[in-house]
């Protein structure tokens, strides 16, 4: 294909249909998602500036627990005030490198996320394995030098998604039934062959997803098994519960990252669209949302600091 007639085919932009099917309670559908939104982005800033101000929470589990945050409040916004717009005012159209962007944005986060849940699955294993040498393990460069080569790791993976997308013809519209740019809902307007983004994709979810499990899994295991030789009951009950707040962290961003990923691929057919649409919303809010009610609930330091700053010395918290 010649250089002007691949240029005719890329469209000036493209029109994001929301929720395909559901068009008449558009306005109805964004509300839990603005509720969810609302509580991510206080949620999330309220631990950074927590464990910014609190002397007692710069420790590395709390700065892995930051960049988790910022993260995540960065991820929602990528997507929700552009998916209100759709909702509310029926602001469709987005330019093509602006889809491009949101794209890039998008996965590169969410696979940044799933890098900062498996280095606070090896933080843990090193705070429970080797409790002496944790602070000197884990010192403040070798938590940013893992923090950046987890950033850099999505960078690297993700930024060929906007080229193979963008070498693609759009000659059959350029209308997506969808929220906001996903990698595959945009690829699968093209009438062009998108095997290599499909194969592509599926790598990189390998490479990002797989191994940060497989470290996940690999961490827990030595971590149980260190438990299970602990002599005294309480000693072992007080590893278990340093860790619950990170499980119940990786279940809410794992499950449905793995429904949205099989479905997609191989329940097509049998689960309506829009129910595709949903859940793949959901995927990109739920962590956003819960992560900051969990670790607040479950993590003592945590809900010590949120007292402290709402009423200061009254209830005698120092």
């Amino acid at each position: 294909m010649s250089r002007a007639n691949s240029s005719s085919l890329t469209p000036a932009f493209f029109i994001l249909n929301g929720v395909p099917g559901l068009e008449a309670a558009h306005v109805w559908i964004s509300l839990p998602f603005l509720l969810m939104y609302i509580i991510a982005a206080v949620g999330n800033c309220g631990l950074l500036y927590l464990i910014g101000q609190e002397e007692a929470l710069h420790r590395p589990m709390y700065y892995f627990l930051a960049l988790l945050s910022f993260t995540d409040v960065t991820l929602c916004t990528t997507t929700v005030p552009n998916m209100l717009c759709i909702f509310w005012f029926n602001l469709k159209e987005i330019h093509f490198n602006a889809c491009l962007a949101q794209m890039f944005f998008v996965h590169m986060l969410t696979g940044m996320e799933s890098g900062v849940l498996m280095l606070m699955a090896l933080d843990r294993y090193v705070a429970i394995c080797y409790p002496l040498r944790y602070a000197t393990i884990l010192t403040n460069p070798v938590i940013a030098k893992a923090g950046l080569v987890t950033f850099l790791r999505s960078i690297m993976l993700i930024i060929p998604f906007t080229f193979l997308t963008k070498r693609l013809p759009f000659c059959q519209g350029n209308v997506i039934p969808h929220t906001y740019c996903d990698h595959m809902s945009v690829a699968k307007v093209s009438c062009g062959n998108v095997k290599v983004n499909a194969i592509y994709g599926l790598m990189a979810a390998l490479l990002i997803g797989a191994f940060d499990i497989c470290c996940i899994s690999v961490s827990y295991t030595m971590i149980l098994r260190a438990v299970v030789s602990l002599s005294s009951s309480d000693a072992r009950h007080k590893a278990f519960s340093t860790c619950s707040s990170h499980i119940c962290a990786i279940v809410i961003t794992y499950v449905p990252a793995f429904f949205t990923f099989f479905t997609h691929r191989f329940g097509g057919q049998n689960i309506p669209h829009h129910i595709h649409i949903i859940v793949a919303n959901l995927y990109l809010l739920l962590p956003p949302t819960m992560n900051p009610i969990v670790y607040g609930v479950k993590t003592k330091q945590i809900r010590e600091g949120v007292i402290k700053f709402l009423f200061g010395d009254k209830l005698g918290i120092t």
